[in-house]
This record gives structure tokens, C-alpha cells and sequence, in this order.
């Protein structure tokens, strides 16, 4: 087993020195679904939440918590993200709503962290919305999907 960047000779958390690493492309794409009564679904759909568009609004939370995914995670870096994008889609089958968050940069170091906040930040303004009518979601699912560039090389998740 690999061992952990983020622990010191000392078992202090530390944050990892990127500096020699080289620049490169990098994408992360990261998933998250909200599983709601098919009533909820509908009223999100219809564009009838009472506190406005849900999907456009949890759209743009996720990519502002991509950007300030340093702020909220301790030993991230800050990065100069060149791409930030959050799709959203319906789900019958669940019912719910399926979250899909996309990260890239030109840097020394992932973006998997910012994809993941994306979204699972989406995901909690979905259920910040819609929770007056349902209280009952769940947020489930949130992982990496794949991610792309680095030293460590391509990832893909593979199906359940």
C-alpha cells in the first residue's frame, strides 16, 4: 500500500511540495445523485421550488466551491483552475437528481478535491432548495469517476 503524501516523518499533517513536480494537464470528473419522492422531482423540474431554479443555483454553487476548494480542505492547494462543469441531470429511476462536476487545470497537482466539492456542494444546494418540500432526500454517491494528467496516470472507475 502506498503510503499517505500528506503525513510528515512525524505523523504531522503537512502539505505536500509540488515544486519540483511538472506542469501538466489535468482533468477530474466526480459524480454525486440527490434521491428525492418522484413529487419532488417534478416540482424541480417544473421550475416550482420556492426558492427559485434549483438546478441553476446548485449549478453554480458547485462551481464556486470548486474555486475555493482550498479554503474549505486544509492541505489543498490553491490552483488556477482553466475549467469548471457542473451538469445536472434528472434521474426517473431513482427518482433524483444526478450530478456530474468536471475540474481541469495546467498545474503540479490534481484537481480531484475540487471536482469532489463541486459535486458534492451541487448536492447539498439541490437538498438546501428542495427540503421544504422533502426532507426525506439523500445524498448519495459521491465519488471520483476518473480523472486524467499527473504522475500517478489516467483513472477510470469501474462500473458496480
Amino acid at each position: 500500500m502506498a503510503a499517505l503524501t500528506h503525513i510528515g516523518p512525524a505523523g504531522e499533517a503537512s502539505m505536500v511540495d509540488v515544486g519540483g513536480k511538472e506542469e501538466s494537464e489535468r482533468t477530474a470528473v466526480a459524480e454525486g445523485a440527490v434521491v428525492m419522492k418522484p413529487e419532488t422531482l417534478e416540482t424541480i423540474l417544473a421550475g416550482n421550488a420556492k426558492k427559485g431554479d434549483v438546478i441553476a443555483a446548485a449549478r453554480i454553487a458547485g462551481i464556486m466551491a470548486a474555486k475555493r476548494t482550498h479554503e474549505l480542505i486544509p492541505l489543498c492547494h490553491p490552483l488556477l483552475l482553466t475549467r469548471v462543469a457542473v451538469e445536472i441531470e434528472p434521474d426517473e429511476a431513482l427518482p433524483g437528481l444526478r450530478v456530474t462536476a468536471l475540474a481541469r487545470v495546467t498545474g503540479r497537482t490534481g484537481v480531484e478535491m475540487e471536482a469532489l466539492t463541486a459535486a458534492t456542494i451541487a448536492c447539498l444546494t439541490i437538498y438546501d432548495m428542495a427540503k421544504a418540500v422533502d426532507r426525506d432526500m439523500t445524498v448519495t454517491d459521491i465519488r471520483l469517476a476518473r480523472k486524467t494528467g499527473g504522475k500517478s496516470g489516467d483513472y477510470r472507475r469501474e462500473p458496480r
